[in-house]
């Protein structure tokens, strides 16, 4: 897939909408996998937009625009790219952790479970156990999804994924977040937790899931 992620970004950080779907919208009609679209346009993108935060090139309120407008598009193309997929009868839930605010990885993986055929349910930042809990027992989904991108939550991962793998109907709990390749935080997870580093990981278990369906 040829993209221009630098102009991509630009328009990302000028909070132009339409400049940056017309980019997207390109690489999707060309024939680019949502996984291509999101792991090789999308994702760089805010990462280096994360980097020029760090290093004070831009200021709080351009990465603000810059993640808003990543928000807006990516909502944009869920409506278009999948339309014509199927839905079967897999759920899965995804939220952050509670104090977890960085969502957009998480919308992501969301919408490439979408695109494997799963109903979805995203609750986006920060959402308390209790109320994740209530809603699982309730609409029981195949699968819940976390993201953990702070260290002083380890012991907070540790508890969500007790209490939601306790659940009468045992769904399966997925991690992702810029910190699940440190091998400290694999004793917060249970033997049967799936730990995504990136969106690869998680096409690759739903390509496997699929495959023994």
């Amino acid at each position: 897939m040829n993209i221009d992620t630098a102009a991509f970004t630009r328009l990302l950080l000028d909070g132009n909408q339409n400049g940056a779907w017309d980019i997207l919208k390109k690489s999707h009609d060309d024939g680019a996998h949502p996984l291509a679209v999101m792991q090789e346009l999308l994702t760089p993108s805010m990462a280096k937009i994360g980097l020029l935060w760090e290093e004070d090139e831009i200021s709080v309120a351009d990465e603000h625009l810059a993640t808003t407008t990543c928000d807006f598009i990516l909502s944009r193309y869920k409506e278009y790219s999948l339309k014509q997929i199927p839905k079967t009868e897999k759920k899965a839930m995804f939220l952050c952790l509670e104090d977890e605010l960085h969502h957009l990885g998480l919308k992501m993986v969301s919408i490439l479970f979408e695109w494997h055929g799963y109903q979805t349910r995203l609750f986006g930042a920060s959402l308390p156990l209790e109320y994740a809990l209530e809603y699982a027992e309730e609409w029981k989904p195949d699968v819940v999804g976390l993201s953990f991108s702070l260290r002083k939550n380890s012991e907070r991962l540790s508890h969500y994924i007790d209490e939601i793998e306790k659940l009468d109907h045992s769904p399966q709990v997925i991690v992702g977040g810029r910190l699940v390749k440190a091998s400290e935080f694999k004793h917060c997870c249970s033997e049967n937790t799936q730990l995504f580093s990136g969106l690869s990981d998680a096409n690759d278990w739903l390509m496997k899931e699929n495959s023994y369906a």
